[in-house]
């Protein structure tokens, strides 16, 4: 018996919602390590700082935001999957959702990075001591 007023059962389907935050965390991983290593008392305030400068202005940066691109990619694939989307004519035919849901997601994948990133990582980062205060996007 189903109740009327139970939410309906996802079936093991992941929302896109998921797949879009989790890759704004991803394209992050340059910093939070840091943040958190200093959080937990498990590094100190150079040590973090030099990883997380070693790892923004190093390569590791686009390997980060190469990674977050092929996760939404994969979670954008596994959506349109779930949506009844799987062969080419029913994806012309649709080619306007596909099209429209696409650039959301990578829309708001690029706006929770920079959310994430340069505002609560930097403010956090800030609070437990790391030298990031000079060079935040509010005193540029």
């Amino acid at each position: 018996m189903v109740d009327a007023e139970s939410p309906p059962s996802n079936n093991g389907k992941r929302p896109l919602w998921k797949w879009i935050t989790s890759g704004s965390i991803i394209a992050s991983m340059c910093c939070l390590p840091s943040v958190i290593l200093v959080m937990f008392g498990l590094a100190s305030i150079s040590t973090a700082a030099a990883l997380s400068n070693d790892m923004y202005w190093g390569p590791m940066r686009y390997l980060f935001y190469f990674l977050a691109l092929i996760f939404v990619g994969f979670g954008l694939w596994k959506y349109f999957q779930q949506q009844g989307i799987c062969t080419l004519d029913e994806a012309k035919k649709q080619r306007r959702l596909i099209i429209n849901t696409t650039l959301m997601a990578i829309t708001l994948t690029i706006i929770g990075y920079l959310v994430f990133n340069y505002l609560i990582l930097e403010l956090l980062g800030i609070a437990v001591g790391l030298p990031w205060e000079d060079d935040a996007f509010w005193n540029q």
